[in-house]
């Protein structure tokens, strides 16, 4: 068997494994950018829910994305909450950002922000200072070779031009970094 294929079997087993345990995921799951969502999503008009990313935070997301460089199709997302609506357990999540394995992890809200900080306490409490460990909205810290940015609230962002550049001036500090070789 070619050994592509092989990656790729693993890779689906994994994936499939961490959707029967009710994880929800997004995009694409060989991408370099994964962004993490803690708050649900906002209903739309005719009061029908869309499914994680598709809202106006994901078409921001993405033309965000976009403009900094990245392929379109060079993000997944991630829930902290299962199918169901319960938080992840913190291990489930850490394997899920591992079996994903991106280079760059975005929190797009303080409830993401809360549960990659109880996956990765560990790492965390090892950083430099107190706000790194912490994950402070907007700073960028290094865990387990991933850049880490918490973003602090990016849906509710949308409605506030102000905080809207805030974003922007925080994503900006993640362009691509290309291929390591």
């Amino acid at each position: 068997m070619d050994v592509r294929q092989e990656y790729l079997d693993k890779a689906r087993a994994e994936l499939g494994d961490l959707a029967q345990a009710g994880v929800i995921m997004t995009g694409n799951a060989f991408s370099h950018v994964l962004l993490v969502k803690g708050e649900p999503e906002v209903p739309a008009a005719d009061g029908s829910v869309p499914r994680l990313l598709e809202g106006p935070d994901g078409k921001a997301l993405h033309a965000a994305l976009g403009a900094l460089g990245y392929a379109p199709e060079d993000w997944g997302g991630l829930s902290v909450n299962d199918a169901e609506g319960y938080p992840l357990v913190p291990g489930t999540l850490r394997l899920a950002i591992a079996t994903l394995d991106p280079d760059t992890l975005v929190a797009l809200d303080g409830a993401a922000a809360a549960a990659i900080r109880e996956a990765f306490a560990d790492e965390l409490v090892e950083l430099e200072s107190l706000d790194a460990a912490t994950l402070s909205p907007g700073l960028v810290v290094r865990v387990l070779g991933m850049r880490v940015l918490a973003l602090g609230g990016f849906e509710k962002s949308l409605s506030d031009p102000k905080a809207k550049q805030l974003m922007w001036a925080r994503l900006k500090q993640l362009p691509p970094q290309g291929e390591p070789y």
